[in-house]
């Protein structure tokens, strides 16, 4: 399979300003993805897709390729992810070029390893009717317990499972949020999602994950990295 990671970084994160770019470990964030992309060895390009020239810079910097800019259309608040990568696909295509496969993967995804890239990779090409591949992080907590707020009171969400054993409880997971691997031609499917009955799971630890969208998640992150880098993860 001829495979392309997209890196999606626009400039306007609005909850943390520069997001993309902050420096992390002293280096810009995104350089941890374009370097976990390029070292997993699995894609013919890896690339940015970005609407700002100053990410445009430091991610040619670290090695990847920005071969045209975003549009305005797909940079935007409400553009969706699937948005950006059929811009992307399309633009290649203009260029002459076409890929089998895709891997979204995130610019802060920082914690994510290249044999899970690689993994993602052979589980895509190894089940033939699988559209996406994805790591996904169990619950530490049954959500089956799940506790709502109503009227300053507390309800269970599912009142049944009140007495039901932990160990009897079916484990929950939820999208790491790192990465996508993705069949190219499923995105001409208007009923294509990225959770969807095609979805096929890669189970990762919550060591190796971590959503950055609040400067708490941030120091968290920098905690997880510096333990992997203790056990020479990264």
């Amino acid at each position: 399979m001829t495979a392309v990671a997209i890196i999606p970084a626009r400039g306007g994160s609005k909850r943390i300003p520069r997001k993309n770019i902050r420096t992390f470990h002293a280096e810009p964030i995104i350089s941890y993805a374009i370097r976990a992309a390029l070292e997993s060895g699995v894609f013919a390009e890896v690339m940015v897709s970005t609407d700002d020239e100053e990410i445009a810079d430091v991610a040619r910097e670290r090695g990847a390729q920005v071969p045209f800019l975003r549009s305005a259309g797909s940079s935007g608040d409400r553009a969706t992810t699937l948005d950006v990568l059929v811009e992307v696909l399309d633009s290649y295509r203009r260029l002459g070029r076409e890929f089998d496969t895709l891997c979204c993967l995130y610019p802060t995804a920082v914690l994510t390893l290249p044999e899970t890239l690689q993994a993602g990779a052979a589980r895509l090409q190894a089940e033939p009717g699988a559209e996406c591949v994805l790591p996904v992080v169990a619950y530490s907590y049954p959500i089956q317990r799940a506790l709502l707020i109503r009227n300053g009171r507390l309800l269970m969400a599912q009142p049944d499972q009140a007495h039901a054993r932990t160990q009897d409880l079916e484990p929950a997971y939820h999208d790491a949020g790192q990465w996508y691997w993705i069949r190219v031609n499923a995105l001409s499917d208007p009923a294509f999602r990225i959770l969807g009955p095609a979805s096929v799971p890669i189970v990762v630890g919550s060591l190796v994950t971590q959503d950055i969208d609040t400067e708490e998640d941030w120091a968290m992150a920098e905690v997880k990295f510096e333990l992997l880098q203790r056990q020479r993860l990264l």
